[in-house]
């Protein structure tokens, strides 16, 4: 069963999708590393694939930018599809020197001032936090790859170009001081 964003039929989705915000980094990462990737959907430009990888299926689906466009695609994957995790990848910009240039950053919680939440479920909370088996795993395969990771809190911000009044500290030294935030993105909070 279609939705409006999404025409994939049910079953065409694994249980695990990966998401970028970019449907084109979405392409690449299928089409790189899975193994028959297939195209599921592509409603609006977004792009969706389902294939295998290491003899697991995965999905990998394009959000695009911000909590309201990963907030549609999300729910319906979750509701509609059958789908148990998705895991956001994509870039984020480091608040801090000891996240640098392609380094991977593990949210342990994403803070926002945005009122998404409380919006779409009444959640009053600034911090949501990310499944800990979910975490826990991806910690696991890091360390078998010997990939070292940032763990942290991240800033999910509605916007992306924010005017600097000239206030000191900024306000993104604020929120990396204050609630500990390791680099900003538009989704994980979502």
């Amino acid at each position: 069963m279609s939705t409006p964003h999404n025409r994939a039929n049910p079953g065409d989705f694994a249980k695990t999708v990966l998401m970028p915000g970019d449907p084109l980094r979405a392409k690449f990462i299928a089409e790189t590393f899975l193994e028959n990737p297939r195209l599921v959907t592509d409603v609006r430009g977004m792009l969706g694939y389902t294939g295998t990888y290491q003899g697991h299926p995965v999905s990998v689906m394009g959000s695009g930018m911000g909590m309201p466009s990963i907030g549609i695609y999300s729910y319906e994957l979750y509701s509609q599809y059958g789908v148990e995790n998705i895991i956001r990848v994509g870039s984020a910009g480091s608040y801090t020197e000891k996240a640098k240039i392609f380094d991977v950053v593990l949210a342990t919680g994403a803070y926002s001032e945005s009122n998404y939440a409380v919006t779409q479920s009444g959640d009053t909370d600034d911090i949501q936090k990310p499944s800990e088996e979910l975490n826990n795993a991806l910690r696991a395969s890091a360390k078998k790859q010997g990939i070292p990771l940032i763990e942290g809190t991240i800033h999910s911000s509605d916007v992306f170009y924010r005017e600097d009044s000239g206030a000191r500290p900024t306000y993104w030294e604020v929120l990396r001081d204050e609630k500990g935030c390791l680099a900003v993105e538009m989704e994980s909070f979502a």
